[in-house]
């Protein structure tokens, strides 16, 4: 994966362009002016964004949910890979614009380092998520094998790391607590009920599980094999097609675990005790799909490199974005099982350049992060390679996504056909508000946050 390109190419000879559209049509995402459409790592060099610290590398390629919004809508945090930290926004509601309060309450970094907040086991920091009710900051870091628990203040955002069950790593960390299945940790979700916190392992090939106390936040890890579900590790249950997970999603009830498996090129499903936060995978070749068969599962079509998972309001879909297969690929779930169906024939696939039987798409090289718009009426997939976020339709019927027709079908920095953003080179992951009205990016080359305005 580190070896793609990141150029831009345009669509192929004699695809013919899609007919100019309306500037703002629904879905549609418009950059906020000036400073106000980007945050950028503080540099010498002058740009049109507004600076910050605290933000080298946000959202680095692996990670897929390296930026969240507190539930309140208040706050916006950044999972900065190169700054060893996680650079805290405050967020205005009714405009969107992001702006980093003075001092500790702006970020916490290894060492107070930038005026941060001092924190232990945050080496290169991946993805962060933020708990149901608020009150916690969860962060993975991939060079100290940890996740590190935050407490956050409503008020101001800052962050202050746990005392207890503030930090569990796979490594012999001082002020970190032991834990297992955490090689390389990546991406990170907190189930709903706020009970669990369950860490995609990269090169564990293993999907963490961790307990999270509900008064203090604080997280710790049970026995084994409750521990982890892995393809191989003897603390672990047992699990097939979990190679190098970057993708986690979890059902609005609970019940269900996907998982992204790049290496496995694959979508794992896993079934969750609501009592227990146990994870297990059934053997019968419904829990996972495939690109390439294997005992136990289920075949797919363009599942290379699978990366982030994302659920449609009402869980009736899922989508997968595939770095390899330049794709973003559909599933129908089933509200009594979990278990997924790809969708057959070209309502199953979207792929950059020409693939048979899929749907086409435009500037999606090497997609990475991607998210569903409350309402469902969207999606939008951040892809790496051309700096482009892609604007999909989504039918709030069938669940079909398509990319939107003209210029407001992408926005990238220079790229025939999409419409003009900045700060976008090395774009992985995304968020959209609770109200629908704004889409956050990370870029990692950029060394930036976009904000950008939805139309409704």
């Amino acid at each position: 994966m580190a070896l793609l390109a990141a150029a831009a190419l345009a669509p192929p000879a004699g695809q013919a362009q899609t007919a100019q559209v309306s500037a703002k049509p629904r879905g549609a995402l418009t950059q906020l002016k000036g400073s106000h459409g980007c945050v950028t790592h503080r540099t010498k060099k002058a740009t049109s964004c507004a600076e910050a610290r605290a933000l080298q590398e946000p959202g680095p390629f692996m990670g897929s949910r390296a930026i969240g919004i507190s539930p309140d809508g208040r706050h916006v945090y950044v999972a900065s890979s190169a700054s060893n930290a996680i650079a805290v926004f405050a967020r205005d509601k009714r405009t969107g614009r992001l702006s980093q309060p003075s001092g500790r309450n702006g970020c916490i970094a290894a060492g107070g380092a930038q005026g941060c907040a001092v924190v232990v086991g945050l080496a290169r920091p991946n993805s962060v998520a933020i708990s149901p009710d608020g009150r916690n900051v969860y962060a993975s870091a991939r060079d100290s094998g940890s996740i590190v628990a935050f407490a956050r203040n409503p008020k101001t955002g800052g962050l202050r790391q746990l005392l207890s069950g503030g930090c569990i790593s796979g490594l012999a960390l001082p002020g970190c607590l032991g834990g297992v299945a955490l090689e390389g940790p990546d991406v990170l979700v907190v189930s709903p009920d706020g009970a669990n916190v369950y860490v995609g392992s990269f090169f564990g090939n293993a999907v963490a599980v961790l307990d999270r106390d509900a008064s203090s936040g604080g997280l710790s890890q049970p026995a084994s094999p409750a521990a982890c579900i892995a393809e191989a590790n003897a603390n672990c249950s047992v699990g097939i097609a979990l190679g190098a997970p970057e993708g986690l999603a979890i059902s609005s009830d609970g019940t269900s675990v996907y998982v992204g498996s790049s290496l496995s090129n694959a979508v794992a499903i896993l079934d969750r005790d609501p009592g227990t936060g146990d994870l297990s995978q059934a053997g019968d070749g419904t829990g996972c799909i495939v690109q390439a068969a294997l005992a136990g599962c289920t075949t797919g079509v363009q599942l290379g490199g699978a990366n982030a998972v994302a659920l449609a309001p009402g869980d009736g879909q899922a989508y997968v974005t595939s770095l390899l297969s330049n794709s973003v690929t559909s599933f129908d779930r089933s509200a009594s099982t979990g278990d997924l169906t790809q969708k057959s024939g070209t309502p199953g696939c979207l792929v950059y350049l020409e693939a048979v039987g899929c749907s086409f798409g435009r500037a999606m090289k090497a997609p990475e992060g991607i998210v569903v718009a409350p309402g469902g009426r969207n999606v939008y997939a951040a892809a790496f390679s051309t700096g482009a976020i892609d604007v999909l339709n989504r039918s709030t019927e069938t669940g079909r996504v398509s990319q939107k027709p003209g210029r407001p079908g992408c926005l990238a920095r220079k790229l025939p056909g999409c419409a003009r953003a900045r700060a976008l080179k090395g774009v992985s992951s995304l968020a959209v508000s609770a109200d629908g009205r704004f889409v956050y990016s990370t870029a990692a080359t950029s060394n930036a946050v976009g904000v950008f305005r939805r139309t409704k």
